[in-house]
């Protein structure tokens, strides 16, 4: 009697200690709540073939088991997908898991992730409006003139709704960041973009396409400032040379940073060594094991308490 009671306790406290430590163990100043709303999976469409959250457009094939193509590997193709309400959130964390894939040693032209004002604008620009309004970062596969510089190519550009996108140097009188990403197109392994962005502080970008859990920071902003509402979007284009640019999963979330937490701190080469200024402060830690020793006392003692009730109902019973 007593032991089944105790093992139920057992599991009990397990759990509890588990919440805590599920998602704030690595950064525990942080707190990432989920957006459905700009956040996209397999089968991207519902029962009526639509979208509640995402519109579609251009040259967008969609296959339900796989993946959302923004341009397929032929001549001539561009399309886009654009979250139909604001990204309103103060600080968040945008992955993006995609695919650039094709025959050959020609190919082009590239995607682009964008953040808004404007939404589901087709343009010359990887399938996108040009002279937007807030943030472009480009994954470039196709050199037009950029003398010593790697291709592909990922570079940001913070637009001000005036401003032409540099098109024929390949963006390079806009360019706020960016980095070399040789091997990014027809990767062995799922490619993956984390962007992470605290408001008005910093805006990172952290590439998977090495090898599976490896992060290659790519860049890093500082005092950079997004659009308090801007669309979530993503489009991308081919001309005389093509490839597959295909998205395969978005996954947003809304950071919370917890009262006297830092929003910066040191970038690694994986995402495991990254840190969000941890507080070296171990209250936090002893105030869990306290909360964890004073449920296990209570619980011994409501046992407790059972089990000698139940003994004297079957001593009662005896002497009647």
């Amino acid at each position: 009697m007593f032991a089944p009671a105790w093992s139920a306790l057992c599991l009990l406290a397990g759990s509890v200690v588990g919440v805590g430590a599920i998602g704030l163990s690595e950064h525990p100043e942080i707190k990432a709540i989920p957006l459905r709303t700009h956040s996209l999976e397999a089968p991207y469409l519902d029962s009526d073939m639509q979208s509640r959250w995402w519109e579609f457009g251009g040259d967008t094939i969609i296959r339900t088991d796989k993946y959302v193509r923004l341009a397929s590997d032929k001549p001539s193709r561009d399309g886009w997908i654009f979250s139909r309400v604001p990204l309103t959130a103060t600080n968040w964390e945008i992955l993006v898991e995609f695919k650039i894939t094709g025959q050959g040693n020609l190919y082009g032209d590239g995607f682009a992730m964008w953040l808004t004002k404007q939404r589901a604008s087709p343009g010359n620009v990887f399938g996108s409006t040009d002279k937007f309004e807030g943030l472009g970062v480009f994954f470039d596969t196709y050199k037009n003139n950029r003398p010593g510089t790697v291709f592909p190519y990922i570079m940001a550009m913070n637009g001000d709704g005036k401003t032409p996108y540099d098109k024929d140097n390949d963006g390079k009188a806009n360019e706020i960041a960016g980095c070399s990403a040789r091997g990014i197109r027809n990767a062995q392994i799922p490619t993956k973009a984390r962007f992470t962005y605290f408001a008005d502080k910093s805006l990172k970008l952290e590439l998977q396409y090495k090898s599976e859990d490896e992060w290659t920071s790519c860049f890093e902003i500082e005092n950079f400032k997004v659009p308090p509402v801007a669309y979530l979007g993503f489009s991308a284009e081919t001309g005389e040379l093509h490839d597959n640019h295909d998205i395969i999963s978005v996954k947003t979330q809304n950071l919370y940073m917890r009262p006297g937490a830092g929003s910066s701190g040191s970038t690694g080469k994986t995402a495991s060594s990254t840190t969000f200024g941890k507080n070296k402060d171990a209250a936090g830690g002893g105030s869990w094991m306290w909360f964890f020793l004073k449920f296990v006392f209570f619980g011994l003692a409501v046992t407790g308490a059972y089990v000698g009730f139940t003994v004297y109902r079957a001593r009662q019973r005896d002497r009647f």
